[in-house]
């Protein structure tokens, strides 16, 4: 059973940074992509950053340039840097891995609070 455990959330004021991490374990196979989602208060799930075992990324217009999603193929560990953080940013942001065509989203979450 894959497990997806992420950590690196908290409190920091606006303009600041933080860095998430995620690694994936109990998995057989190989994964293809592995990203980030986040969901704030009353708003639907959205992705935040993909990244391909190829180093292929995508990112939502309202992280481009302040995020950076990266990982490291041979610890199944995937880090979202977060710079220039906002108050909007707050939310549970929550871990994902692909296997094949199967997508796997951690149910736990790390919490990061944007706030003066």
């Amino acid at each position: 059973q894959v497990q997806l455990v992420e950590s690196g959330g908290g409190l920091v004021t606006p303009g600041g940074s933080l860095r998430l991490s995620c690694v994936a374990s109990g998995t057989a196979g190989s994964i293809n992509a592995m990203g980030w989602y986040r969901q704030a208060p009353g708003k639907q799930r959205e992705l935040v950053a993909d990244i391909t075992s190829d180093d292929v990324t995508v990112y939502a217009d309202s992280v481009k340039g302040r995020f950076t999603i990266s990982r490291v193929n041979a610890k199944n560990t995937v880090y979202l840097q977060m710079n220039s953080l906002k108050p909007e940013d707050t939310a549970v942001y929550y871990c994902a891995a692909t296997f094949g065509s199967d997508e796997v989203v951690s149910r736990v979450g790390t919490l990061v609070t944007v706030s003066s």
